[in-house]
C-alpha cells in the first residue's frame, strides 16, 4: 500500500498528535459502519435536503460505482453557508502551546457529541498515479450522507484498489477527516455566522475536523490541502493549478512534429482565466492540424522534479454553474450538484444553474468531461502565473529564476468597485501565493519548490488577464482572451522570441518580427514604452512592486533572509 496506518507510520506511536489520536479513537470504533459509495448514495437520497431529480448521472461512471442503471442525479442544499469559510479555519501546528490545550478539549467534547449520532465511514484512495496514491477514510454522521457520496465521487478510486496494494509505499500517514455538521459551541473563540464553525487542520499528522460546516468544498478542499502537503512533504511542489499536455507527433505538418509532448500549466485565482487557458480544446483554433490534447486536471496536481512528471489527485471536477443552461452538453457527464434550484422541464425535474437559487451553485462531473485525459503527464514546459495587474503587458517572459518565483510567490488580484471597501483599498493589491490559498506550511517551502521547478527546465511567464494601461489604471487597452490564447500557442510551438523589458530587468517582452506575425498590430498596440502618461504609468509600477516587496518581507521569508533578499532584489 501507498500511504501509511498509524501503527506503521509512528515507530514511537508517542509522536502522534492529540488530535490524530482523537480522529483514531473515533475512526476505529466498531460502532461506525464502513459503507460504501453505493450505499452512501442510497442514503443520501433519503437526506433532508437532498432531492432526486431526473438528470441522468454520467452511465459510465454510475456502472463504475455501482448504481442501479438509470441513477439520478442529487441535489444537495446546504442552507446559509454555499462557500468554503476560510475565516473557520485554525492551523493545529500555530497555536500557542496554551490555547492547544483548549483547542484538544474542545474536539474532544465535540466527538463526544458526534458519537451520539448514528456514523459511518468511507475510504478512498487520493492519487490516481501508483507512485502517488494515499488512502483517506472520511468519518461523519448518516445525515451527511450525500457529502460522503460527493467525497467518494470526487475521490473516486474504486477501479484503483488493486493498483493502491501495489503502489509505492510512502512515508506518510493516511488521510483522516471528520466531519461534524449539528456541532454546537458557544465560545467566541471560534468562527460564528449563526453557528459556529470550524476546521482544524494538523497538517504533519494528516488529519482535518469540519465542524459545523455543511458545504462540500470543505471536504473537497480539506482533502486537498492535506494530499498537497503530503506530496510537498516527499518533495515535490504543490500546484492549484490547471495543466495541459499538448502531443504535436502525429500534426500533418513535418515541421511541428519534431515538438513533440508539451505541458503547460496555469496558476490565477477566479476570474483570471485558468479554466479558458487549460480547458480550451484547440487554444481558439491556433493548433496546428494534427495535434492531440490529453488533460491531467484543471484544478489539483504535483510536479516531482525528480523523476521530471506532474501527477494528477483527482479523476473529477468540481465546477461552478453559473453559465450552464439546462440544455448545455456539460450536463451529460454530471455526477451531482450542490445549491441549486429545480425546474420542470418538458415534464422532467432538472438542475438550474445560473446561480439564480444564490451565488456558487457547484457541480461534480466527470474527467471524461475534458476529453482525453491522463493520470500522469511530463513535466512542464511552461509554467504562466495569471494576474489582474494593469500595468503589466498582455504577457512577460521571466528569464531570471528569482523574478519568476517571485512574481509567482507574490500572485496578486485587485479589489474591485463590486466590493465594498475605501478608494484607499483599492488600489491595494490582494496577494495568493501561487494561488493557492490552500497552503498550510511555510511560504519559503513553495519558493524552493518552485525555484526547483525553474532549475529543472521549466520556462516561467505573466500573463495579464484584465487590461493594459493606456492612459490610467482605469483607462485600458483590453486584452482578448484570444490574443492570450495565440500567444500560449506561440509559447509551446517556440514561435515567438523575447527581448529584454528594461523597466523590469530579468523579465522580456515579445520581439515585434515574431509577435506581428501571430497577431498583426500586437507590438504597437501593447508596447510599453507608449503608454500615454508615462510618468504616472511609471509611478504605478513602482508602487505596485514595492508592495510584492513588503508582501514578502512580511511573510515567513523574513527566516530565510538570503533567499528573500534575492527575491526581493529581482522586483
Amino acid at each position: 500500500m501507498s500511504s501509511l496506518p498509524s501503527d506503521k507510520y509512528y515507530k514511537d506511536l508517542t509522536e502522534m498528535s492529540p488530535l490524530r489520536a482523537i480522529a483514531e479513537a473515533v475512526l476505529l470504533n466498531p460502532k461506525v459502519r464502513k459503507i460504501n459509495i453505493a450505499e452512501a448514495y442510497e442514503m443520501a437520497k433519503n437526506q433532508a435536503g437532498v432531492s432526486e431529480t431526473d438528470l441522468e448521472i454520467y452511465p459510465p461512471t454510475a456502472a463504475l460505482f455501482g448504481l442501479p442503471k438509470g441513477a439520478k442525479v442529487l441535489n444537495d442544499c446546504h442552507g446559509k453557508i454555499i462557500g468554503r469559510t476560510a475565516k473557520a479555519r485554525r492551523f493545529y501546528n500555530r497555536i500557542p502551546a496554551a490555547e492547544k490545550k483548549k483547542v484538544e478539549g474542545d474536539i474532544r467534547e465535540a466527538i463526544y457529541q458526534l458519537e451520539h449520532y448514528d456514523l459511518i465511514k468511507a475510504e478512498a484512495v487520493i492519487g490516481l498515479d501508483p507512485d502517488l496514491m494515499i488512502k483517506a477514510t472520511f468519518v461523519t454522521s448518516t445525515n451527511d450522507a450525500s457529502n460522503v457520496f460527493n467525497w467518494l465521487s470526487n475521490f473516486n478510486s474504486i477501479e484503483l484498489t488493486e493498483e493502491y496494494e501495489k503502489s509505492k509505499v510512502l512515508p506518510i500517514q493516511d488521510i483522516v477527516i471528520v466531519a461534524f455538521n449539528e456541532w454546537t459551541c458557544d465560545d467566541q473563540y471560534y468562527h460564528n455566522v449563526g453557528a459556529p464553525q470550524l476546521s482544524l487542520v494538523d497538517e504533519k499528522h494528516n488529519v482535518i475536523f469540519n465542524l459545523g460546516m455543511r458545504y462540500f468544498g470543505e471536504r473537497k478542499k480539506g482533502t486537498l490541502t492535506l494530499a498537497w502537503t503530503s506530496g510537498m512533504r516527499l518533495g515535490m511542489a504543490a500546484c492549484h493549478a490547471g495543466i495541459k499536455e499538448i502531443d504535436f507527433s502525429e500534426c500533418d505538418n513535418k515541421e511541428h512534429r519534431v515538438l513533440g509532448k508539451k505541458s503547460i500549466a496555469f496558476f490565477g485565482l477566479s476570474g483570471t482565466g485558468k479554466s479558458s487557458h487549460t480547458n480550451s480544446h484547440d487554444n481558439g483554433g491556433t493548433l496546428p492540424k494534427g495535434f492531440k490534447k490529453a488533460m491531467l486536471h484543471d484544478d489539483a496536481f504535483q510536479i516531482d522534479t525528480e523523476e521530471k512528471v506532474c501527477r494528477v489527485w483527482e479523476p473529477s471536477l468540481f465546477d461552478k454553474t453559473d453559465s450552464r443552461n439546462t440544455d448545455h452538453p456539460d450536463w451529460e457527464y454530471c455526477l451531482a450538484v450542490m445549491n441549486h434550484a429545480l425546474i420542470k422541464n418538458d415534464g422532467k425535474l432538472l438542475p438550474l444553474g445560473r446561480d439564480i437559487r444564490q451565488a456558487n451553485g457547484r457541480a461534480l462531473f466527470d474527467r471524461d468531461l475534458l476529453g482525453k485525459w491522463v493520470n500522469r503527464c511530463s513535466f512542464p514546459k511552461a509554467l504562466v502565473w495569471l494576474m489582474k495587474d494593469t500595468i503589466l503587458p498582455p504577457a512577460l517572459k521571466l528569464k531570471d529564476k528569482y523574478l519568476a518565483v517571485a512574481m509567482g510567490a507574490a500572485l496578486i488580484t485587485k479589489r474591485s468597485r463590486a466590493e465594498n471597501v475605501t478608494e484607499e483599498e483599492l488600489v491595494k493589491l490582494v496577494f495568493e501565493p501561487f494561488a493557492n490559498p490552500f497552503r498550510v506550511y511555510e511560504l519559503y517551502k513553495d519558493v524552493e519548490a518552485f525555484l526547483k521547478v525553474i532549475e529543472t527546465g521549466a520556462e516561467c511567464y505573466t500573463f495579464n488577464s484584465s487590461g493594459y494601461w493606456k492612459s490610467s489604471d482605469e483607462h485600458l487597452e483590453n486584452i482578448e482572451l484570444q490574443t492570450s490564447l495565440t500567444i500560449h500557442t506561440g509559447i509551446l510551438m517556440d514561435q515567438i522570441e523575447w527581448e529584454d523589458w528594461k523597466l523590469l530587468p530579468g523579465a522580456m517582452i515579445p520581439t515585434k518580427e515574431s509577435i506581428d506575425k501571430l497577431l498583426p498590430g500586437y507590438y504597437e498596440k501593447y508596447n510599453p514604452y507608449k503608454r500615454t502618461n508615462q510618468e504616472g504609468y511609471i509611478a504605478l509600477i513602482k508602487d505596485r512592486f514595492e508592495q510584492r516587496c513588503e508582501f514578502l518581507k512580511s511573510s515567513d521569508l523574513l527566516s530565510k533572509p538570503a533567499l528573500l533578499g534575492k527575491l526581493v532584489d529581482a522586483l
